[in-house]
């Protein structure tokens, strides 16, 4: 009787571990069945299944509650809200690590520094984000690390996509743009080491402020930014596009230079300055001398206004002194 019980609990046990070990699998899977998104961010989702397809199963939306998406499918999360790329000198603040500044030559051959930011959103239809992630959800980007990721692997490969897919578009408008303006245009301090024939505008040619010239440019970019954009991602997968262009610097040499121009023109206009007032000195002498002459009473007059506090006695001519105090 109790070799029986002691069978029967050996029986249990593996039972129950047999029970365990393929319930804790399946039960896994169930929970993992389900998925929900937040606020910001959109899902495809694909079939993963050992005997399924890696087809396209289903989109969820923004904020969605939780939502069957099968057994071992995958899930391809991208954000749903407006993102921005940045362009910036300031390391550590641009969507690339370190300082990132995109270099354009000018008309009249100067490069030049653009800073800004792109503004989009990606197209939320639920059958351009099918044809997205048919595209783009299916291969690796390198990153700044230096390591492959997917567009969807988090901030890390969204950067790695927008690095390798948005900005070689980005670069091609600023320097088709910028490349049909001269350097003082948009630059006015360009002029000061610039040869002065080369930044003479046509005789006729209305002047354009820096601004005025800049925002042309930033309006171009915006017109032309959209098409290529679609045109080079094969599809509508971004809306809202507008880029806003920060600055425009000088390389470090030209600024230099302009700097250095600056510091002489300043010391030339002190110089003038100086020889300007010297003149309005000489000018008021002569004048108060010629009043004297024509009135030497009262050119005695102002002698006497000029003697010090206390001088009783004022004897001009005698040979041992002149003045005789208290």
């Amino acid at each position: 009787m109790s070799s029986w019980r002691t069978s029967r609990r050996r029986t249990s046990v593996v039972l129950a571990v047999l029970l365990a070990v393929a319930g804790i699998p399946v039960l896994t899977a169930l929970f993992g069945g389900y998925e929900r998104t937040g606020g910001g961010e959109v899902a495809v989702v694909r079939n993963g299944g050992f005997f399924d397809n890696n087809r396209i199963r289903q989109i969820i939306d923004p904020g969605s509650g939780r939502t069957w998406i099968g057994l071992y499918s995958k899930v391809h999360k991208y954000p749903a809200q407006q993102r921005f790329y940045t362009i910036t000198s300031k390391a550590s603040k641009g969507d690339e690590s370190g300082v990132d500044v995109v270099t354009v030559p000018s008309s009249d051959g100067v490069n030049m520094g653009i800073e800004g930011t792109l503004y989009f959103t990606l197209n939320l239809d639920h059958a351009t984000l099918r044809s997205f992630d048919d595209k783009y959800g299916t291969r690796k980007f390198r990153g700044a690390d230096g390591d492959m990721h997917y567009a969807w692997d988090g901030d890390t490969g969204w950067s790695a996509w927008l690095d390798q897919i948005i900005r070689p578009v980005i670069d091609n408008a600023l320097r088709s743009q910028v490349n049909s303006f001269r350097c003082a245009e948009l630059v006015s301090s360009c002029a000061l080491v610039q040869n002065a024939s080369a930044t003479v505008p046509a005789k006729g040619a209305p002047a354009q402020s820096n601004n005025a010239n800049i925002n042309k440019v930033q309006t171009s970019i915006n017109t032309s930014l959209a098409a290529d954009l679609n045109s080079t991602l094969g599809g509508t997968f971004v809306t809202n596009i507008h880029f806003n262009l920060v600055r425009v610097e000088l390389p470090t040499r030209v600024q230099d230079a302009v700097d250095r121009a600056q510091a002489a023109f300043a010391q030339v206009s002190e110089a003038q300055a100086k020889v300007a007032s010297a003149r309005a000195e000489a000018a008021a002498n002569k004048a108060r001398q010629d009043g004297y002459n024509k009135c030497p009473t009262c050119a005695r007059i102002e002698e006497l206004k000029a003697l010090p506090q206390g001088i009783t006695v004022y004897a001009p001519g005698n040979p041992n002194g002149s003045l005789f105090g208290r």
